[in-house]
């Protein structure tokens, strides 16, 4: 499922604009540029955003693949120490989501944390899904 740049991450107008410029309109589209560390690299050099921030902004074009898992989602995984497909794929999902819980209880990311059966869905999926990007 594409989501549209913008929503991928709260990010400024500037480098949101930047990828536009490009031609990168949604998540698949950034998949696609920034699959490889060279795309990434041509992205960062293109588009004057760091190469840091292309690949935080790759990470969650990937896991905006994984069905359920929006922006508010993302944030919450991304600060209880998930930011890739790949790390969702081998988590526990009852240790995922009692820290999901625990994170969620103390930042305050999302007005409802998400259900064990959420994310049992979640890892299923990151374990089934194609591969995308390269490190």
């Amino acid at each position: 499922m594409s989501v549209a740049v913008g929503k991928l991450k709260v990010m400024a107008p500037e480098p949101r604009a930047k990828l536009l410029e490009r031609g990168i309109r949604n998540s698949d589209q950034l998949l696609e540029a920034a699959r490889t560390p060279d795309g990434r690299k041509v992205l960062a050099e293109q588009t004057g955003i760091a190469p840091e921030a292309i690949l935080e902004l790759a990470n969650r074009a990937d896991l905006a693949r994984i069905r359920g898992v929006g922006q508010v989602y993302a944030d919450l995984l991304e600060q209880s120490g998930v930011d890739t497909v790949k790390e969702l794929a081998v988590r526990v999902p009852a240790n995922l989501h009692a820290k999901l819980l625990e994170v969620n209880a103390e930042k305050k990311l999302a007005g409802r944390a998400p259900t064990l059966p959420e994310v049992k869905k979640w890892v299923t999926q990151a374990k089934r899904l194609r591969k995308l990007l390269e490190y």
